[in-house]
């Protein structure tokens, strides 16, 4: 832990507030003051007004015995503004065609309607970063027109 840069009050200034280091994390603290990080600020989702955290959703994907890797991004919607998509690594033999029912179905029993992936797009491998972290801007940048995912929940069918 610390307060401070050493010997940088500038970038002190500018990267703590209130004695918090910005670090761009999303946490919670619970009242027996344990801080748990649930996200990343450029990385949680804005669907009607409401926040989705696309690792909490990566997490409960990723548990299904089929899938290998997942991650969630936002993808733009028109009236939304974010609607999240799955982009999932099917595990060897998974049976594709019954995959995204299946996460759909698992999903419906823990989290509300509109936290649903519009759509669960197969791939081969989740981009990653130089340290081995899932790449979403490589995502975000290849899917930034929703017309491009197959499968997008059409506008009258969109959560509420």
């Amino acid at each position: 832990m610390t307060k401070e840069y050493f010997q940088r009050p500038d970038a002190t200034a500018e990267e703590f507030d209130d004695g918090w280091l910005k670090t761009g994390d999303v946490v919670t603290v619970d009242e027996d003051g344990y801080l748990q990080i649930v996200d990343r600020t450029k990385d949680v989702i804005k669907s009607g007004g409401e926040w989705i955290s696309s690792v909490e959703l990566e997490n409960a994907i990723m548990a299904h015995e089929d899938v290998s890797e997942a991650t969630v991004i936002g993808v733009p919607h028109e009236r939304w503004q974010e609607r999240p998509v799955a982009f999932v690594v099917p595990a060897e033999g998974a049976d594709r065609d019954a995959l995204p029912d299946e996460i759909d179905a698992m999903l419906r029993e823990e989290y509300p309607k509109w936290w649903l992936p519009d759509a669960v797009e197969f791939i081969d491998e989740v981009p990653k970063t130089a340290t081995g972290k899932f790449s979403k801007k490589d995502l975000r940048e290849a899917y930034a027109d929703q017309s491009l995912v197959e499968g997008a929940v059409p506008e009258e069918d969109a959560p509420e």
